[in-house]
């Protein structure tokens, strides 16, 4: 968890909110019916969510990687994610399933020292399950734009800019290109770190691990219990 290095201090409070707003079964739009798969759904074209338009469509043009390739455990083909999505649970109405995740939420984090971070979670977005990250420093911003595989980095001093691309080192055979090209560095950092017998090479170990999930444990806690956390 690098901003308790850099901004200082640990999180001390956590607040969040958030629910399953809007795929629940009474929002579910007249015209589909009684229909529980998007293959069976009269209403599935005019549907922003339907599962045909995300994955068997982004198959037909091409796509082989995420997110069509979670859908199967063999080739991707039109014809695979077809009947992925016509008998897997990826195919099942968004608006049926038993699914409790939220679809908007919202966590405010307060550092020992007063400084603070927010998450904002979305469903309903242009990119898919794409990570926009921007912070604000006294002499700088830093802006990571996973959907342009880009770092902007703006100074407020001299008025420049920088920009950093993550892909830059990447292999072109490489099948690790998620989270921004980020599961690429993790294991490339882990692979050396072992050969060269060097653990300063690896920047976050398993205790900063499990500080960050007690933090998104104590989140869902102050979600559910709708109040504001302190420790």
């Amino acid at each position: 968890f690098w901003m308790e290095d850099e901004v200082g201090g640990v999180v001390r409070s956590v607040s969040s909110f958030g629910s399953r707003r809007l795929f629940r079964k009474e929002n579910k739009p007249s015209a589909a019916g009684a229909a529980t798969r998007c293959v069976e759904c009269a209403f599935e074209s005019q549907c922003p969510y339907s599962a045909k338009s995300i994955y068997v469509d982004a198959a037909q043009r091409g796509v082989k990687g995420w997110p069509v390739s979670v859908l199967v455990d063999r080739e991707v083909t039109k014809e695979s994610v077809e009947f992925a999505v016509k008998h897997g649970p990826y195919g099942l109405c968004v608006y049926e399933c038993d699914n409790d995740v939220c679809d908007n939420q919202i966590v405010n984090l307060q550092f020992q020292n007063g400084s603070t971070a927010s998450f904002n979670m979305i469903a309903t977005t242009e990119q898919i399950c794409t990570r926009q990250t921007k912070i604000y420093g006294s002499k700088a911003e830093m802006t990571v734009d996973a959907s342009r595989d880009e770092i902007r980095i703006y100074d407020f001093l001299t008025k420049t800019e920088r920009i950093i691309n993550p892909k830059a080192n990447v292999p072109g055979t490489s099948s690790l290109r998620g989270h921004g090209f980020a599961d690429y560095h993790l294991m490339d950092s882990f692979m050396r770190s072992v050969a060269q017998d060097d653990p300063s090479i690896i920047s976050s170990d398993a205790k900063e691990s499990l500080k960050t999930h007690i933090i998104v444990f104590k989140a869902e806690q102050s979600r559910l219990s709708n109040s504001s956390l302190s420790w």
